[in-house]
């Protein structure tokens, strides 16, 4: 599904943030991506999203590379893939559940095919009793789940989470990495960047990919 070909990246003149990055994604995998902070979690997250391009290598995605790709391809191949950012990007005028829907809705799916799945995801973030209130009135805990159901919500083939359990109680968070699981059963791929060496622990069979030192390490 992935793949990376000793690749690097660097901003304008200065050293390489990332080095010889080699290492591939299958389908239906799970691993989690973790190291110091600082160490580029973040960064490799945007590579794997074509948000990034990298300065030397190959980024090979869904049999695609992705140095070849226009605008229009990468939109395409971005609809493939759910994503859990740090900072939400929840749209303010929308409330919980239209923010959840949204990606629905742009593929223009009639509600009544969608609403019943909508609803049943947020009870399962525990967001049932917030689906019509705006995100100015949400915690961060409860941004982070509707961002979380928002990403799930179209079944993605990839799911990229970035630090998802951050603002979460550890209940919430095992929650939230079984739902990830569940995911990855039914097929996806997902990668789970984190520090939380504690809640790594708790789930076994998953890949660990490790920066440090601008290089990744990997433990299966």
């Amino acid at each position: 599904m992935v793949r990376f070909e000793n690749v690097g990246l660097r901003y304008g003149m200065g050293p390489e943030v990332l080095q010889d990055l080699s290492f591939s994604i299958e389908p239906g995998s799970f691993q989690f991506l973790t190291g110091p902070s600082g160490a580029g979690k973040t960064t490799l997250m945007r590579l794997l999203l074509l948000s990034l391009r990298p300065t030397r290598g190959l980024i090979s995605i869904f049999g695609q590379d992705a140095s070849t790709l226009d605008k229009d391809a990468i939109t395409s191949i971005r609809r493939r893939i759910g994503v859990v950012f740090q900072d939400f990007r929840l749209l303010d005028h929308l409330t919980t559940y239209e923010n959840v829907a949204l990606p629905l809705r742009v593929q223009n799916r009639a509600e009544d095919e969608y609403r019943n799945e909508v609803i049943e995801l947020l009870r399962w973030v525990g967001l049932g009793d917030r689906m019509q209130v705006y995100p100015e009135v949400l915690s961060g805990g409860e941004k982070q789940r509707a961002a979380i159901a928002r990403a799930l919500i179209v079944r993605p083939e990839l799911l990229l989470a970035d630090e998802p359990t951050g603002n979460v109680d550890p209940t919430m968070a095992r929650r939230i990495i079984r739902l990830f699981v569940e995911l990855q059963r039914s097929g996806t791929s997902v990668v789970v960047a984190t520090h939380d060496l504690g809640l790594m622990d708790q789930f076994d069979g998953a890949r660990r990919l490790v920066l440090g030192d601008s290089r990744l390490h990997i433990y299966d």
